[in-house]
């Protein structure tokens, strides 16, 4: 426990002011999102910006960097459709439900989506864990589409492939992000409280 705890203050001890413009970024994206703060997409796009490049030019990882500028664009669509989508139609993007079936050929959809990155990552990257970092991956993209349309269900999506990373992370003894994956968590949570009062009132 010593060492986890040792290991754990030198990664702290060893963060660069980009990783904490990162992590501040990605933090206040996850905040200003619950709150349907339209905002919260220019911090992502920002957040993901950095991230991609210190994927690529920092940790000289190619397929999360790739991840990140999927989510820069990403970000332009979200800041698109809850400013100016539903403006056309005069009235704002409501936060709205998606029907168990769609769910489920979701999570199939996701499931082979997995499948698939998780044999590209073993063949051609040195991923220690690829179907796991697949698994997940597949399915924040999933969420993040759902968050876009506003789906109140996307913040479940958020809680369990979040927790599921602090596991990842923790495995690869990368302890302070699966401690910033905690916080990631507990926001998420609080998004899913949020939007979920909304929906009911």
């Amino acid at each position: 426990m010593q060492a986890q705890f040792e290991n754990f203050l030198l990664q702290f001890q060893s963060q660069t002011l980009l990783d904490w413009a990162i992590t501040l970024t990605a933090l206040i994206y996850v905040f200003l999102a619950a709150k349907e703060r339209p905002v919260c997409w220019l911090f992502g796009i920002v957040s993901s910006g950095l991230w991609a490049w210190a994927d690529f030019y920092k940790y000289n990882l190619w397929v999360d960097g790739l991840l990140q500028v999927f989510y820069v664009f990403m970000g332009f669509a979200g800041l698109y459709a809850w400013l100016f989508a539903a403006q056309k139609k005069g009235e704002k993007l409501a936060i709205q439900r998606m029907p168990l079936r769609q769910h489920g050929y979701l999570i199939l959809l996701g499931m082979a989506l997995a499948l698939v990155l998780g044999f590209l990552f073993k063949k051609y990257t040195p991923t220690s864990f690829p179907y796991a970092d697949a698994f997940i991956t597949a399915f924040s993209v999933i969420a993040t589409f759902l968050t876009i349309k506003k789906v109140v269900e996307s913040w479940l999506y958020w809680i369990v492939f979040d927790a599921l990373a602090v596991l990842l992370f923790w495995a690869k003894d990368a302890m302070l992000v699966a401690l910033v994956m905690v916080v990631y968590t507990g926001m998420a949570v609080y998004g899913w409280r949020q939007w979920r009062r909304a929906v009911i009132a």
